[in-house]
């Protein structure tokens, strides 16, 4: 069997990767640069009919990770990468002949902005979905789905902040925040919130790959089942940095309101970086958002191995090396 991964660059993507090759897989990687994981690469977009018609050439099964993944941005190009990209290579890997997909999406595509305690996955919503990026991940993963058939499995995984060494997506925008001050706690950061260890979520990822005549058709969330407060979370990755962590507190509703102005903003200005607050953030970080892992476990036959106290002691050690 060869495993097409795409987006492999990523700290998800490469871990994937890096655990297929354990388990001796043949793997091909997917993405805009070299992967660095050791598997055949292939350099290209998830937009160019071409690079994507190379990429699944004689791949039996697909994890698919390559997203856009920002709290800001223009509308059209998330379109573009996560709705339109992913089916331009869904039909690409079914012509192939590939038989098995793993889409991986995100819990945010379920999520309305209240709170979430316990919850089931949930259905993906892209009409309620809060942000660009969620909405397309919705969208995608409909689409994904819809395409699910007896001869083309397809299976959504949805894991839920995932974080660990080489993090640039949390762990080092954390960081740098909280090392200028420009990191704080929402309503007193009470609100509780699961995450997944990056070593976790691409054990599940390939669990689903494993397991995929238990898990066609379905989504499933991934975490680590141990739900922190926003503050302790936070506490621990930036002690694991060695940066002193945020103390200082900001109205919850506040902070919403500031975010969706900082967003317009940042898009009438036209920049690429990302915005120190946008309604989305604000709202992740000042609502409890925690799953119920049983389903989850049990169609993956699956457990997490690394607990987030484990996780913090294995980011401090990539930060003193």
């Amino acid at each position: 069997m060869t495993v097409l991964v795409t987006g492999a660059s990523g700290m998800l993507g490469r871990a994937v990767a890096e655990h297929l090759l354990g388990q001796g897989e043949a793997v091909r990687c997917f993405q805009r640069r070299p992967s660095g994981v050791g598997a055949e690469d292939v350099l290209g977009s998830i937009e160019d009919d071409d690079a994507v018609e190379e990429a699944v050439r004689g791949c039996t099964a697909v994890i698919h990770l390559a997203a856009k993944v920002s709290f800001t941005g223009h509308a059209a190009e998330f379109d573009r990468i996560n709705v339109q990209g992913t089916d331009r290579l869904l039909r690409a890997a079914e012509r192939a002949g590939a038989t098995d997909v793993v889409h991986v999406s995100s819990p945010s595509v379920a999520h309305g902005g209240t709170s979430l305690v316990g919850a089931p996955a949930g259905r993906a919503d892209p009409d309620h979905a809060r942000g660009h990026y969620a909405r397309t991940k919705a969208s995608a993963e409909l689409l994904a789905l819809d395409r699910c058939s007896a001869s083309f499995r397809v299976a959504a995984v949805r894991p839920h902040i995932v974080w660990g060494p080489g993090d640039t997506q949390l762990v080092e925008r954390v960081l740098d925040r909280a090392r200028s001050k420009r990191l704080p706690l929402l309503d007193g950061g009470t609100a509780l919130i699961d995450t997944t260890y990056v070593d976790n979520a691409a054990s599940a990822i390939v669990a689903c790959l494993r397991r995929m005549d238990q898990a066609r058709g379905l989504s499933l969330v991934v975490t680590n089942g141990e739900p922190r407060p926003v503050a302790e979370l936070l506490a621990g990755i930036c002690r694991a940095g060695g940066v002193t962590p945020p103390e200082w507190s900001v109205p919850g509703a506040v902070a919403r309101g500031a975010g969706a102005v900082i967003e317009r903003a940042w898009l009438a200005l036209g920049r690429s970086d990302e915005p120190p607050m946008t309604r989305f953030l604000a709202e992740q970080l000042s609502t409890a958002h925690w799953f119920d892992q049983r389903r989850t476990r049990a169609v993956l036959d699956w457990q997490p191995t690394i607990s987030v106290d484990e996780g913090f002691e294995r980011l401090g050690t990539y930060y003193r090396r």
